[in-house]
């Protein structure tokens, strides 16, 4: 669902003296936070994510797959 636009994006505020920042999925990347490194959940483990220009307006979490790869088990030979 998205949030109101009379509320504005979200933003949290963080302190630039920390290494590793943890946002939120529904975060929206600004211009602020190029450059920074941060930790977004997979729902299963903490990733590591670089923020770039090419990031700014979208949010955190459509960087981070939550699903694994699905890959098709190999079959044993009969003999």
């Amino acid at each position: 669902m998205k949030r109101s636009k009379w509320k504005g994006p979200f933003f949290k505020k963080y302190d630039p003296t920390e290494k590793l920042v943890v946002l939120a999925r529904n975060f929206e990347i600004t211009s602020r936070f190029v450059g920074l490194t941060c930790k977004i959940h997979s729902g299963q483990t903490f990733i590591k994510l670089s923020i770039t220009d090419e990031m700014i307006g979208y949010k955190a979490g459509e960087f981070i797959p939550t699903r694994e790869k699905f890959v098709f088990k190999k079959k044993k030979k009969k003999n």
